[in-house]
């Protein structure tokens, strides 16, 4: 056969593969390489046949060549047919032996000496050492060696940036602590023309960042740049509306307790995208904040029509059941998440949380130290087993783990304020006051959500006998919320400690309104009575 018509028959074959007609693909393709024998083709070949999910027939071809053993992308793509057969030990050694360290540098590699080759072919292109490293991560973490399989996607993304794909496993699987994110993000080596991309992944990383400096950056990428390029001037390239940064911002919000605003965010993109997974998991974390029932079995319905093999629908199930407190089928549903998929960390705090929520310590333990087990990153776990210490009046132990949870995220507010609530148990009120001082240093904005801190800082002020700057933070409580009993009766008794009875006895009748019979408002109030009837009769006998 002639070249030309050689030729025709591979545009038969890209073509087939780009019409996603895989069988013709791989009929043609095995023409092509019986006529040719070239290394090229027979690479062609395998392409089909993996494409076609022949995985084991694509492995046999590119094994009986001895092509595999010096040319990287047979190699590679060999590799890639043994992780879809799950066979991962074979698949680490078809990849060759290597060492890496803990900041994910490669230091040495046996049989795989090209694997610092610079970009294979255009620019364009992915370095296929980074396509490897992230092959072998993905080989550890489904041998359950999370060590290794952190240290290969980090040196996935150092071998080269633009391997999203490894630097979603790290996030979404809680890899690193968010001092540790930054450290890798600032170790990247980007293009001058991949700016947009370095701004795009400090704001995917940014967990509990200044709202100034989170805020700047979304507006770097959403501002709209002239497209020098284009013969128009007046065409402009932004991503303003792009749907990964929409839900990034969302993610940002709900991290900041702005579960309204993040809510109204994922409404409006999943009407745009309503299979977009990520928007979907925080817009499912938004609803449960916002106890939107009816929305959480809406979402709950269409997810497990459309991804009855996914984890995320499950754990929507047990969301809509945690969120009308049948606590009992939610910890069913997050349980059958888990065991869909054990690496979606989602699952295994609301398994814990279903049954603290029952007050049943030690299966809400495991679950949360499980977590902690299998996502270093995830600071959630160590602070949830922290509050069950708290429940159980272990405050020496619970302090250790809040320390622990600070330590992989040092911004997160919720930690300052559980350590306040700690030192405040353990009657440490200056310790409490620094603390929760501290978390409202960190909040961007306060919400109503952090009504419950500000009161707690002025019980701890009241306890040092800060009466002025206690009554300052009461007050400040009921602007941010008028419903809360404790916010009131603070207020009454601070009031009643400086012998001011009239004002005590006004915040007492009105937390008494809100919750009649609470019984230290109902004792206080008739004490306050009688203290201002003493102090009218006194004054009266003065006066004669």
């Amino acid at each position: 056969m002639r070249e030309e018509e050689v030729e025709k028959l591979r545009g038969v074959v890209r073509d087939c593969v780009s019409k996603h007609l895989y069988s013709s693909a791989i009929f043609f393709a095995d023409k092509v390489a019986a006529f040719t024998n070239d290394p090229a083709d027979i690479y062609m070949q395998a392409q089909a046949l993996f494409l076609g999910r022949q995985y084991r027939r694509a492995f046999h071809l590119l094994n009986a060549s001895q092509i595999v053993l010096r040319d990287l992308r047979f190699r590679y793509l060999a590799a890639k047919c043994l992780e879809e057969l799950k066979e991962w030990d074979q698949c680490l050694l078809m990849l060759g032996d290597a060492r890496i360290d803990e900041h994910g540098n490669v230091h040495d590699l046996k049989g795989c000496n090209v694997m610092y080759l610079d970009k294979d072919g255009e620019d364009h292109e992915i370095n296929i050492s980074s396509a490897i490293c992230f092959l072998r991560g993905k080989a550890y973490e489904a041998l359950e060696n999370r060590t290794q399989a952190r240290q290969w996607y980090k040196a996935a993304l150092k071998a080269d940036a633009l391997c999203y794909e490894a630097l979603e496993c790290l996030m979404d699987n809680h890899m690193l602590t968010c001092e540790e994110e930054t450290s890798l993000l600032s170790s990247l080596h980007f293009g001058p023309e991949d700016e947009w991309l370095t701004c795009f992944y400090s704001c995917l990383i940014t967990k509990y960042g200044k709202e100034n400096v989170v805020e700047a950056k979304f507006k770097e990428l959403e501002k709209e740049n002239c497209d020098i390029n284009s013969p128009d001037p007046s065409v402009t390239r932004t991503l303003k509306n792009n749907t990964d940064l929409l839900a990034c911002k969302a993610e940002y919000y709900h991290q900041c307790g702005e579960y309204q605003k993040c809510f109204e965010l994922t409404s409006v993109l999943l009407e745009r995208d309503p299979f977009h997974l990520k928007c979907t998991l925080v817009h499912l974390a938004a609803a449960m904040e916002l106890g939107h029932a009816n929305e959480l079995y809406l979402m709950a319905s269409s997810l497990t029509k459309d991804y009855p093999k996914k984890a995320l629908s499950w754990f929507a199930v047990g969301c809509y059941y945690y969120c009308i407190k049948k606590y009992d089928q939610s910890q069913r549903y997050f349980s059958k998440a888990t065991s869909l998929d054990g690496t979606f960390p989602p699952a295994w705090i609301g398994y814990g949380n279903a049954y603290a929520a029952q007050e049943e310590g030690d299966q809400a333990m495991l679950a949360y130290r499980t977590a902690a087990r299998l996502f270093p990153g995830c600071h959630l776990a160590n602070l949830y087993i922290g509050m069950e210490c708290m429940r159980t009046h272990s405050f020496t132990l619970a302090e250790e783990f809040f320390m622990q949870a600070k330590a992989i995220c040092p911004s997160d507010p919720l930690v300052y304020n559980e350590l306040g609530v700690v030192a405040y148990h353990m009657k440490e009120y200056k310790k409490a006051v620094w603390w929760f001082e501290k978390t409202l240093a960190q909040i961007p904005c306060l919400s109503e959500m952090w009504e419950p801190t500000v009161v707690n800082l002025a019980h701890a002020l009241r306890k040092l006998k800060m009466y002025h700057k206690a009554i300052s933070n009461y007050e400040k409580a009921l602007a941010l919320s008028t419903k809360s009993v404790s916010t009131y009766a603070g207020l009454a008794y601070t009031y009643h400690l400086q012998d001011n009875f009239n004002a005590a006895i006004t915040y007492y009748h009105k937390a008494l309104w809100l919750q009649p019979d609470d019984q230290f408002c109902t004792e206080m109030l008739t004490l306050a009575l009688v203290d201002e009837c003493r102090r009218i009769s006194d004054g009266e006998n003065e006066s004669h």
